[in-house]
């Protein structure tokens, strides 16, 4: 379903394929291993009925200074990203989470079998990513995603794209004073639009 409120787009998203390739790379294994796949199978089934795929974005005017990026009405200096959205003349901020479930998942599990908890840590992981993906399917022609804290970009920008977004309000995700988000399995990014790209 997609909803707009003021200038952000909130969507929740159906569940993408689960690439079981990628879950297990995250935990480094990458061979056949049947105990593992049906360890695997467990944790998949547990997880399913507790995720969500929740994101809010919003589509805004940018323009360069030096390495200064001004986003709308926010200025972030990082030559990085600079770098990364050259050529481009609007951005999209995004947030994404997957819920808090997989979270009690992977707690519950850490106190009764660490090959599952691990094997949860990397279902999130892959969950989260799929949902970006999933996202941004919408933006074919754009840059790819350049998150807080990669690079030089601060990861105290994570307190503007939450103030910009409202993501406690549209999908419950929360920023805490040391800048962790909860849920844990979640992801705030910027990509950027060249001419005549958008999905709005």
């Amino acid at each position: 379903c997609k909803m707009m409120n003021s200038t952000v787009l909130v969507q929740t998203y159906p569940e993408p394929p689960f690439l079981r390739e990628e879950i297990l790379a995250y935990v480094g294994c990458y061979g056949t291993d049947t105990a593992v796949d049906v360890l695997l199978d467990t944790v998949i089934a547990e997880a399913r009925p507790q995720l969500c795929y929740r994101t809010c974005r919003m589509e805004l005017p940018l323009e360069f200074c030096d390495r200064t990026c001004r986003i709308g009405g926010l200025e972030i200096v990082s030559n990085d990203l600079a770098v990364h959205l050259r050529g481009c003349d609007r951005v999209v901020i995004m947030a994404a989470t997957v819920g808090v479930g997989i979270d009690r998942l992977i707690l519950k599990y850490g106190q009764l079998s660490p090959t599952k908890a691990l094997l949860a840590q990397a279902v999130g992981a892959e969950r989260i990513e799929a949902l970006c993906d999933a996202l941004c399917v919408d933006y074919p022609d754009a840059t790819t995603r350049f998150s807080p804290g990669y690079g030089d970009l601060p990861l105290e920008t994570q307190r503007d794209l939450f103030r910009l977004l409202s993501c406690e309000k549209h999908i419950g995700l929360v920023l805490n004073d040391s800048l962790m988000m909860s849920p844990s399995k979640s992801v705030t990014a910027i990509f950027g639009l060249r001419g005549g790209i958008s999905a709005q």
